[in-house]
């Protein structure tokens, strides 16, 4: 097991530095950026979090280029190695609490969508940087049940991270927080909600299928009392050793790396996802919440002890085997719709 250090040369490219299309969908600045170029079978992704102040209501949106999970864009590569991984775009939104749960990503083809700099149109949604804030404007249409989710969110960042690191030996998957310290607004017409909280923002990419290097991971953001943000990134390679990023971010988007504790083994989901947590000390991690229980991806909400503090998580945990298994790319099309 390594802890990574940035500007090592296993945390970039060849001799350590990150070239500018490898820096997980942001500027070297740190401001998001929608329009680098990516390799047929790549992929890109943005991802906030988010749990409103009175805990009541939480959500989570990924927008895809490349839409990792898809079983088309599997199927499309397989047919052809060169396919565009803007012809399989997808905003996914999960959405938790009082108002109502509702989970949504409808994968479009080229045709409908659009990728500039400071603007992502996927369909009728959209991603863009307005020079303060990320905002999103969504309408979409819940499945299994077609409920239609619509409404704007804004995530106003503390400080912009330049930070990105490898996830792999190669350096062909990187990541990087955008905005580990952010405060959101959300205000949402269907289903009806308002509120605001703490939340978090980064971006993940990849030059190949995620598949390829990765057997499994565990990635967790915990709050700190003093406002800034631990994250732990927990990689297990099919060949290589397993590696920890394990990164404190302030608000101001610096940060630091920190010794990963132990890796502590939490219970199985429903579908028997492994997962684990790094935890430190004598009181135990333990789960509070499932969020999301699929056969290859798990989100919850953890207590555990970081750098000397109990706090609170957002968890997850992703199988690959499970991922690129048959049965699960039969069953997908139902959580996944595609329009071109």
């Amino acid at each position: 097991m390594r802890n990574l250090e940035p500007g090592s040369p296993a945390d970039g490219a060849a001799g350590g530095r990150l070239p500018v299309t490898g820096r997980a969908g942001r500027d070297p600045d740190g401001t998001p950026r929608f329009d680098h170029p990516l390799a047929p079978g790549g992929y890109r992704w943005w991802y906030v979090d988010a749990i409103s102040d009175d805990q009541r209501h939480a959500l989570s949106l990924i927008a895809f280029v490349g839409s990792v999970f898809s079983p088309y864009y599997a199927w499309a590569l397989a047919r052809d190695p060169d396919t565009d991984p803007n012809d399989h775009c997808a905003l996914n939104v999960s959405l938790y609490g009082e108002a109502g749960r509702r989970w949504t990503m409808t994968e479009r083809g080229r045709a409908r969508v659009s990728r500039e700099a400071r603007d992502f149109v996927i369909g009728p949604s959209r991603m863009r940087w307005d020079g303060a804030a990320l905002v999103i404007d969504i309408d979409e249409i819940g499945v299994p049940l077609p409920r239609r989710v619509r409404g704007r969110i804004r995530v106003h960042p503390q400080g912009l991270s330049p930070f990105v690191a490898a996830l792999d030996d190669g350096a062909r998957h990187r990541w990087g927080p955008i905005a580990a310290c952010a405060r959101i607004e959300v205000d949402l017409e269907r289903p009806a909600a308002r509120w605001s909280g703490e939340a978090y923002v980064d971006a993940n990419e990849g030059d190949e299928p995620i598949d390829r290097p990765f057997r499994d991971w565990d990635w967790s953001r915990s709050a700190m009392r003093d406002g800034s943000t631990a994250v732990i990134y927990d990689v297990r390679q099919k060949r290589g050793d397993d590696r920890v990023i394990a990164r404190l971010f302030r608000p101001d988007g610096g940060s630091q790396p920190f010794e990963a504790p132990a890796r502590q083994r939490l219970p199985r989901t429903g579908w028997r996802i492994e997962r684990s947590m790094r935890n430190e000390g004598g009181d135990a991690a333990r789960v509070t919440q499932t969020l999301e229980d699929t056969p290859f991806y798990a989100r919850s909400l953890l207590e555990s002890t970081l750098l000397g503090e109990r706090v609170r998580s957002i968890h997850e945990s992703l199988s690959l085997p499970r991922v690129v298994s048959r049965s699960v790319r039969l069953m997908l099309p139902w959580r996944m719709p595609r329009i071109t």
